[in-house]
């Protein structure tokens, strides 16, 4: 698979990554409920960004020092990917949506292969495609329904995504010292790109803002703002700088977990025995591939140890 070792801290980190994005879904099902998805959007990088602002200014972080080149990804993820996402879902489902999302990590696992040159073998592959089966389990709904055109929206996002990891990859290692730098720039950008564009519907006529907002439907804005893109993606770059991108996005198998998780003890939602086996079948397939990752990590440390030991 990948010759590199893995460590604790960075199958934690994928971890919280994953379930900051499952919880956030679940919040965003709310907010979205009484916000237009592009302001949706602006207000939750808004919350995310001060967010960050605040953490730094407690720990004594500072946010400078990202290459305008790995900020500017920001443009494509979360900015132009979230926001094909949100139009997507003007006309495709929610189910549909979440399982067109579910080809993102088999994506990057191609990408990182052909433009990273990162080693994978077919025993990674095959538990992932079981991992996408046991996804299908999960989030399979007889009704999902969408256009053409939605279904065209959402599947580019999640190209835009796929790609952002991988050349946020390609650069994070060696560009900064810290991951909070390059997060706070990369959605600083994004925020850019989703106030540009609700000013280009403004002009056209589009509506913004509804006529009223109640206090939850802001709280659950600014909760999932924090939630998807200030905890999610600084847990995400944090390991992503030190783990191979087609092992990251093994991470992504776990967000439904989350969210439907979120959904049965938040919204009162019940699983049925399909949806259970699903999540039994995800989770072996994530953790054969952490074994057999560590596995193969350890016999190439070990294959190493005794040339060196020879050489000094």
């Amino acid at each position: 698979m990948v010759s590199t070792s893995i460590g604790r801290r960075d199958v934690v980190a994928l971890t919280l990554a994953a379930a900051a994005w499952g919880l956030g879904t679940v919040v965003s099902k709310r907010a979205v409920e009484e916000l237009p998805a592009i302001s949706l959007l602006s207000v939750q990088l808004a919350a995310s960004l001060v967010t960050l602002a605040v953490a730094a200014r407690i720990t004594g972080t500072s946010l400078r020092g990202s290459p305008p080149a790995l900020s500017r990804l920001g443009i494509l993820n979360p900015g132009i990917a979230y926001a094909l996402s949100l139009i997507g879902l003007m006309t495709v489902s929610v189910s549909l949506s979440v399982m067109l999302w579910a080809l993102e990590p088999l994506l990057i696992l191609m990408l990182a292969a052909v433009f990273l040159r990162e080693r994978v073998t077919m025993a990674f592959v095959g538990l992932s495609m079981v991992a996408l089966a046991g996804m299908a389990l999960l989030l399979y709904q007889p009704a999902a329904s969408g256009q053409i055109v939605g279904i065209s929206l959402t599947i580019a996002g999640v190209v835009c995504c796929a790609a952002y990891t991988v050349l946020t990859r390609r650069f994070l290692p060696g560009a900064s010292d810290s991951t909070a730098p390059v997060v706070f720039a990369q959605q600083a950008h994004a925020l850019g790109f989703a106030l540009a564009v609700s000013i280009g519907l403004a002009v056209a006529g589009g509506q913004l803002l509804p006529g009223s907002v109640t206090p939850v439907g802001i709280a659950s804005a600014l909760g999932s703002g924090i939630l998807y893109y200030a905890a999610a993606y600084w847990f995400y770059l944090s390991a992503l700088r030190r783990v191979p991108a087609s092992y990251a996005a093994v991470s992504f198998y776990l967000i439904p977990i989350f969210g439907v998780a979120g959904g049965y003890l938040f919204l009162g939602e019940r699983l049925q025995p399909t949806q259970w086996a699903g999540i039994a079948i995800i989770l072996s397939s994530t953790a054969a591939i952490l074994w057999t990752t560590r596995k193969v990590s350890s016999r190439a440390e070990t294959a190493v140890r005794p040339g060196l030991a020879s050489g000094g």
